[in-house]
């Protein structure tokens, strides 16, 4: 199930990636590799849980481990693209991995 994660972030930063590039006509701006490949990415990140599901994943434990999704791609873009880690971003990231710890601890 973390596979999924990281493959979903990954196909974001693909996606991100290729936005950022100037193409020379519409269709090389939506059929290129970095799209394609973002989107086939994308399409395993949304297989991977059901197969997880199927191997034995409770139900509960999936959308607490997606959530670490957004933390992971702002650690990302800071890598890859150089973005800022301002102190709204930190604060959320930290509350987002605060709160599966807390689900976690089972109080």
């Amino acid at each position: 199930m973390c596979g999924s994660v990281i493959i979903s972030s990954s196909s974001q930063i693909l996606l991100k990636t290729g936005a950022k590039k100037n193409y020379s006509s519409a269709i090389r701006e939506y059929l290129n590799l970095y799209v394609i490949s973002g989107y086939a990415l994308m399409l395993v990140s949304m297989i991977l849980p059901i197969v997880a599901y199927r191997i034995g994943l409770e139900y509960k434990d999936a959308p607490v481990i997606e959530a670490i999704g957004p933390a992971l791609v702002t650690v990302l873009s800071f890598f890859f693209f150089k973005e800022k880690l301002t102190f709204k971003k930190i604060i959320g990231n930290a509350l987002v991995v605060i709160g599966i710890i807390v689900f976690y601890l089972n109080f």
